[in-house]
């Protein structure tokens, strides 16, 4: 594998910021575009979590798969009411631009997108809110519910009122319950009984499920923490719909 770290400048954000790529250096020998995962990192962490708490470049190596990591701050993916537009830097101009640097596919069939705790929260709302732009989406521990979060400055910058919040798709229960459940792509779950999200977690199972969206989830022993979301990625990746290339 070849690690790559980036600066580049965001027209969307209007400021100089920062990924992570791995590329699996032998499938860049072939010229085919690779597929690639979009991989978010939780609200106290940055660009080089994944790659210094888990062993993704490992399990990517495994799985011939490209893997982005972006900074997103504390911004917990979205357009902030008070700041910069995260969602659609990460959804948008972050695929197009590194699609421009690397021989990374542009296909909603290569493109995956994940995250832990704030990231688990990034990356179902992509899906469902850009549903034709990914194949799979799968969070960790996800910080699903943003209705229940203390409505301090950091949330009031980010989403406004949870009435703006909602009509920025802002709120995944409330995207859940009003999507037509075949335009979703499949989606994957997991969170630890011991982690303290477990509830919402539980709550966004049941509002899938009553929505009739195609979502895997399941929960095991385990907080909050590195080993267990270094255990879920390597299931993340099994699980994708990778293509036969």
């Amino acid at each position: 594998m070849a690690l790559m770290q980036c600066s580049f400048f965001s027209d969307v954000l209007g400021v100089t910021t920062h990924a992570n790529v791995i590329l699996p250096q032998e499938a860049t020998l072939t010229g085919a575009p690779l597929p690639v995962l979009y991989l978010l990192h939780g609200r106290s962490d940055d660009e080089t979590a994944w790659l210094r708490w888990s062993a993704i470049e490992r399990h990517a190596t495994e799985h011939g798969i490209a893997v982005v990591m972006p900074a997103a701050g504390r911004s917990f993916y979205t357009d902030q009411v008070v700041g910069y537009d995260y969602f659609t830097f990460i959804s948008e101009e972050l695929p197009r631009v590194m699609q421009g640097f690397f021989p990374l596919s542009g296909a909603r069939e290569d493109t995956f997108v994940a995250g832990l705790s704030m990231g688990g929260y990034g990356a179902f709302k992509w899906a469902l809110n850009r549903p034709g732009t990914v194949a799979a989406a799968a969070s960790l521990s996800g910080a699903l519910d943003i209705a229940i979060r203390p409505q301090d400055a950091e949330w009031l910058a980010n989403h406004g009122s949870l009435e703006q919040a909602r009509a920025k798709g802002d709120d995944l229960f409330a995207l859940a319950a009003s999507l037509d459940a075949a335009s979703v792509p499949p989606l994957f779950q997991w969170c630890g009984i011991e982690d303290h999200l477990i509830e919402e977690n539980r709550r966004f199972r049941d509002a899938a499920d009553a929505a009739g969206l195609p979502l895997t989830a399941s929960e095991g022993p385990g907080g909050h923490d590195w080993a267990r979301w270094d255990e879920q990625i390597q299931r993340v990746l099994g699980w994708l719909p990778l293509r036969t290339r």
